[in-house]
């Protein structure tokens, strides 16, 4: 064969590469054993973040069968054991201070709703912790609401009472931009120091109506004046933590973490890979130096920008975080204030393709159980992370605002 059988060191040290992290790829996804699978499909499993309703507003999807895009369907979501996903009610920041932003919040919230009337016998709204716990027991996923930014409220506690109605149980008070409720974590302008004075009148209006405080997002100084206001315990819905991503604002840090504690709250982790790895944080921050030095050398509008993406990928593997990743966030909140206060708050349909090895759609729960079991949590405290803590938070916000 001579020489034609061989290939360049060049060409077999990135397949080479390639097989190595397959390899590693493999062995952070554990054997699921049969004790982690029988507690997906015994356990309600709360997540308290997923996208679907703005994944089928930008594209339809029927969701109630096995689907080719996304991380969420019917399928896929009872091999996982998944029974209560929050479905969220996402309206771009782009459109605060819109009457679109609250037609687009009703939209979406009309799509959940179809979700259900199409599919009876799969899926129902749950406006309640009773509800969650009756239609598990009745075979159906049930869907509960919660919207990302609090936007389409317009200052308006009208609006807010109707979102209620409409089964809204939780709100994000802002998302990437400061809006007319708090600042958020994303945004350099700081307008109001933490709430407005309308958010600081909203969350005692969220307690009295039974709305959970969701302080995912939101600037630190909002995160601290929404739980001193709050009488009851806040969540946040999809975040994970500073400790491993430092720098990174829209995570909680550990005194923030220990000032939730202290409230009686949860922190439900996020899966997005730069949610819980700083290699992550750090392979993004090289993409947009080296992209905003390419575009000031040749333009924004040189082909060498459009084709600048796949070409770095290529020359930049993403460095996607790992189940154990996603363990140290629950194992490091779990030894700052206990088992009590940590849950699961994927993303899944709102991250892209940055989801962890292992954990890739609502399939994976049971690798994340099979992960916590061999660390050593018990059934009991996993239960607890997986709907028992969020449910209790639930509770006491339907308690309160029972009695005011």
């Amino acid at each position: 064969m001579g020489r034609k059988g061989k290939k360049p060191l060049a060409v077999l040290i990135p397949a080479l590469l390639s097989l190595a992290s397959l390899s590693l790829q493999a062995a952070d996804i554990p054997v699921v054993s049969d004790e982690a699978n029988r507690i997906a499909q015994e356990t309600i499993i709360v997540d308290g973040h997923i996208d679907v309703p703005y994944r089928v507003h930008r594209k339809w999807e029927d969701v109630s069968k096995a689907t080719q895009g996304g991380n969420f369907d019917y399928p896929r979501a009872r091999k996982g054991g998944l029974t209560a996903p929050f479905m969220s009610i996402y309206v771009p920041a782009s459109l605060d201070n819109s009457a679109e932003s609250t037609a687009v919040a009703h939209q979406l919230i009309d799509l959940v709703e179809a979700m259900v009337y199409r599919s009876p016998d799969k899926f129902a709204i749950a406006k309640s912790v009773a509800d969650v716990k009756a239609q598990f027991k009745k075979g159906l996923i049930s869907l509960p609401m919660g919207m990302e930014n609090g936007s389409p409220i317009q200052g308006s506690m009208d609006n807010l009472k109707t979102f209620y109605e409409r089964g809204i149980r939780y709100i994000t008070l802002a998302h990437s931009l400061s809006n007319h409720i708090a600042d958020s974590s994303y945004d350099l302008r700081r307008q109001w120091h933490g709430l407005s004075p309308f958010g600081k009148k909203l969350v005692v209006e969220m307690n009295n109506l039974g709305i959970m405080v969701d302080i995912s997002h939101v600037s630190d100084e909002a995160f601290y004046q929404a739980v001193e206001i709050s009488k009851v315990p806040v969540i946040a819905s999809h975040s994970s933590l500073r400790k491993y991503t430092p720098g990174f604002e829209r995570n909680m840090d550990d005194d923030m973490v220990k000032k939730l504690g202290e409230n009686g709250g949860v922190v439900m982790i996020n899966f997005g890979s730069s949610f819980v790895s700083k290699e992550t944080q750090d392979w993004r921050a090289n993409y947009t130096k080296q992209k905003n030095k390419l575009i000031d050398e040749v333009g924004k509008d040189s082909p060498l920008v459009s084709e600048f993406d796949a070409k770095f990928r290529e020359e930049n593997p993403y460095p996607y975080s790992t189940l154990s990743q996603v363990l140290d966030h629950i194992d490091h909140v779990v030894e700052l204030i206990g088992i009590e206060h940590v849950g699961i708050g994927s993303d899944f349909d709102g991250v892209g393709d940055s989801l962890p090895i292992g954990l890739k759609d609502v399939s994976t729960y049971p690798n994340l159980i099979q992960g916590m079991l061999d660390r050593g949590y018990s059934r009991q405290d996993i239960e607890k992370v997986l709907s028992g803590n969020l449910l209790r938070v639930w509770s006491e916000v339907e308690q309160y605002a029972a009695t005011h």
